[in-house]
């Protein structure tokens, strides 16, 4: 998968996470390990280079205009998520590719059960 691959899964992720608010990096972690061969670790590097700046801020851009998003909090969780990102690839580099994937697996069936069976 060449440039224009590469820029046809960012886009696809980019119109899904705008669509549903998920995190990219729940849709293009898979796709990197299975469409790219990459190992979890350098999955998961890789699509936390997608998460800088670029990734959310014209989506987010639309839910602000539309009275939907909450900046304060979100400036606050996003210190959070700049502290907690820090010693969690600090922490991954730790772990083997099975375990981080197994790990990464078990949040996504965990997220998926609990909203599927909400009401």
């Amino acid at each position: 998968m060449g440039i224009i691959g590469a820029i046809g899964v960012g886009i696809l992720i980019g119109i899904i996470s705008g669509l549903v608010g998920i995190g990219g990096g729940a849709l293009l972690t898979p796709i990197l390990i299975y469409a790219y061969h990459m190992n979890q670790h350098r999955a998961q590097g890789t699509s936390l280079a997608m998460l800088l700046a670029p990734s959310g801020l014209l989506a987010f851009w639309k839910y602000y205009q539309a009275g939907e998003a909450d900046l304060r909090l979100g400036l606050l969780v996003a210190l959070g998520l700049f502290i907690g990102g820090y010693f969690g690839g600090q922490w991954a580099q730790y772990l083997s590719n099975a375990a981080l994937r197994r790990i990464f697996a078990g949040f996504l069936v965990v997220i998926a059960v609990k909203m599927f069976l909400q009401k």
